[in-house]
């Protein structure tokens, strides 16, 4: 056990999480061609526009679905389907916590690519400033607010049926997926009403966004995640956590340098035990990069699988080793 344990702790988290990334993308957009069928109630970007490659489906578009009933059917018997599908989402989330985001979603494993392609061409990236990071975080939960009011206002009969599921118009998942498997139909304005036009004209818009702004910064629409806010409101009692020790911590910053989401408080907060923030990915970037013995540790179910140390640390890094082999 203790090998093992040893062996995890100094593993390749970049190399272990690139091949993860490349076989979930696979399966998750060319699934459905090996008839996987995951549900409709996934808590990530497995789009349902990629009509035939997808193996599952983000839980948003059938939530959206429902939540655009008439009120009379919506608060009668048919709210048991809203909760039960929220009860089969939750199901997913809670083994996982949001390492949905850092390992599983197609769009984030697409900004990864990205943002590789970028540092190939040797093309500096850009951060917010803390003023900057606070505001835009709060857009995720601006628009997850949207995307369930809208609907409830479309059953009321306030809104136009067009827009039943506003955030899919808008989302690049709907037209960069089905893209892999050939398909390029989303790529069109609806002239069917001015409604329909509005918002696919957005999407296009905010696809380009998307492209552009993953190339300067690294996870740029997970800043702007519903999902991500989604995931971070019901989170506590999810059976994967990340955590702190403070007392270990000499707050280096090597965790802030990692951390593709700039969350400063993973290096300055030496308080909180369980230390992920609204806008981590749970990628563990923070805990591989950690110098510090058992400061960052990512737990499941309450036991620790992976943990900082300074042996794994100087082997990622490459620190520190020809010292070592003068030594022995």
């Amino acid at each position: 056990m203790i090998s093992l344990r040893r062996a995890v702790n100094n593993a390749d988290l970049k190399r272990f999480r690139f091949w993860l990334q490349l076989a979930l993308f696979a399966l998750l957009v060319y699934g459905g061609y090996l008839a996987i069928d995951l549900g409709n109630h996934l808590p990530m970007f497995a789009c349902g526009f990629n009509q035939e490659g997808r193996a599952g489906v983000c839980y948003l578009l059938p939530l959206q679905h429902q939540l655009s009933r008439s009120w009379p059917q919506l608060f009668s018997m048919a709210s048991m389907s809203v909760l039960t599908g929220f009860g089969i989402f939750y199901l997913w989330f809670i083994v996982l916590n949001k390492s949905w985001c850092g390992y599983i979603c197609p769009l984030g494993t697409i900004q990864d690519w990205i943002t590789a392609l970028r540092r190939r061409l040797g093309v500096r990236y850009s951060r917010y400033t803390q003023g900057q990071f606070h505001a835009l975080s709060r857009i995720k939960y601006l628009l997850l607010a949207l995307m369930i009011l809208i609907p409830l206002g479309i059953g009321g009969g306030w809104f136009s049926r067009d827009m039943a599921t506003p955030f899919c118009l808008i989302c690049p998942g709907r037209m960069i997926l089905p893209m892999f498997t050939g398909d390029f139909s989303q790529f069109t304005l609806d002239f069917s009403s001015k409604t329909a036009l509005v918002m696919t004209a957005l999407g296009m818009g905010i696809t380009g966004l998307f492209l552009a702004g993953s190339f300067v910064k690294k996870r740029f629409f997970c800043f702007f995640c519903p999902m991500s806010a989604l995931h971070y409101l019901i989170s506590k009692p999810a059976l994967l956590k990340l955590k702190k020790d403070g007392d270990k911590c000499t707050r280096c910053g090597d965790c802030y340098t990692v951390c593709d989401m700039d969350i400063r408080e993973i290096a300055d907060d030496i308080k909180t035990k369980d230390i992920m923030m609204d806008d981590c990915i749970l990628c563990l970037k923070c805990v591989a990069a950690c110098p510090e013995p058992g400061a960052l540790k990512a737990n499941f179910a309450s036991v620790t699988f992976f943990e900082s140390t300074e042996e794994g640390f100087l082997k990622r890094t490459q620190k520190g080793w020809n010292a070592k082999r003068h030594e022995h």
